[in-house]
């Protein structure tokens, strides 16, 4: 049973205890793909289909494809959004509705959980940063325990009852700590690494909260911690590679990581990896099984959706597009990102906006 979310704004400590460990799992939408015709739709658009008066961008989709969270600086998504600057939406796609989450200012991209309840973003406090999770249905709030700190780069479980983040530190000596919060037993912690440097780390949870993929930003190599067995495998792409994480699947089994001008995707069970040559991941569906690139050669499309089981690929845009992880609904029906060119028909004020890619 969920607990209920504290309604008290602050930011230094944990406020409240959000979902418990019964909370249900993501479903499908009765009947969502059926009622979406295969093609791109606007995603960054008010309830009557206008589009965003502004930037918008930082796009991740629900495993189930019904929700999308992003960013964006317009004031004419909701009719409570008059100040401008980076805030958080969410559109459920079934209704076409969008939702401001929160009024404070986004560093970063946001993240959103598997089922669809739960958006966390960093924000701006003090001279630090830190992570404020919200319940979408109630706008309740809690935020992660990163008191005296900067806490940055949050990652959700599927319920999300797991938080996986890095907190960075300055004493004795700059470094950071990639920890997973069990919003559960009331923010406990469990500590996955601790790095003795500022650089990216860039922490992946899987949907049940058992993995997190992470790299070390000074010495380009990418682990993966286990919370089951309590221990850390890596570097997975071996000793004389170079690496950067991209993202951990859903399901915990796929960890795609950049080398060099290429993209890997390593099988956690297994150990073994495939490349895909020539291309730098941007992220992987839940199930592992559909990976989105971009061709390094600009020439063609700009993002395109593998099926790593059959090895066939899909365009999600032929024009110049950007996305980031958490990209790509379940079996890669959907697809998220963000385009200033003009995508569809009404796309004239040369203003990046959010789109949907569907596919049968």
């Amino acid at each position: 049973m969920r607990a209920a979310l504290s309604a008290a704004v602050v930011v230094c400590a944990v406020t409240a205890v959000l979902p418990g460990a019964a909370s249900a799992q993501p479903t499908a939408v009765a009947g969502l793909a059926g009622n979406r015709a295969a093609g791109v739709e606007r995603v960054s658009a008010a309830a009557d289909g206008t589009q965003a008066d502004d930037n918008s961008a930082g796009a991740s989709i629900t495993p189930d494809g019904r929700h999308i969270v992003f960013s964006s600086s317009a004031k004419n998504l909701t009719p409570d959004e008059t100040t401008g600057g980076d805030k958080v939406f969410v559109r459920d796609q079934p209704t076409r509705q969008t939702k401001r989450i929160g009024s404070l200012t986004t560093l970063q991209p946001p993240v959103i959980s598997g089922d669809g309840e739960y958006v966390a973003y960093p924000v701006q406090w003090m001279r630090n940063v830190r992570i404020r999770q919200y319940e979408v249905g109630t706008g309740r709030t809690a935020s992660a325990d990163c008191s005296a700190y900067s806490c940055n780069q949050p990652s959700l479980s599927a319920d999300g009852r797991h938080t996986a983040l890095a907190i960075f530190f300055q004493r004795p000596s700059p470094g950071q700590r990639i920890e997973v919060q069990d919003w559960n037993s009331g923010g406990t912690k469990a500590t996955v690494a601790t790095l003795g440097h500022t650089q990216p780390s860039r922490p992946s949870i899987s949907g049940d909260g058992r993995y997190v993929a992470y790299q070390d930003g000074e010495a380009q190599d990418v682990f993966v911690w286990d919370r089951t067995s309590g221990t850390t495998s890596g570097p997975i792409e071996g000793p004389s590679k170079d690496a950067a994480l991209v993202q951990l699947s859903d399901d915990g089994t796929k960890v795609v990581y950049l080398s060099g001008s290429d993209t890997y995707v390593h099988d956690v069970p297994s150990g073994t990896k495939r490349l895909v040559p020539n291309v730098r991941g941007v992220a992987i569906d839940p199930t592992g099984r559909h990976l989105l690139y971009a061709p390094h050669d600009t020439s063609g499309p700009s993002l395109i959706l593998r099926d790593l089981q059959t090895g066939t690929d899909k365009v999600v845009s032929d024009q110049p597009a950007s996305a980031g992880t958490h990209a790509v609904s379940a079996d890669g029906r959907d697809v998220v990102f963000h385009s200033t060119a003009g995508i569809l028909p009404g796309d004239t004020n040369g203003k990046s906006q959010v789109f949907a890619r569907h596919f049968d």
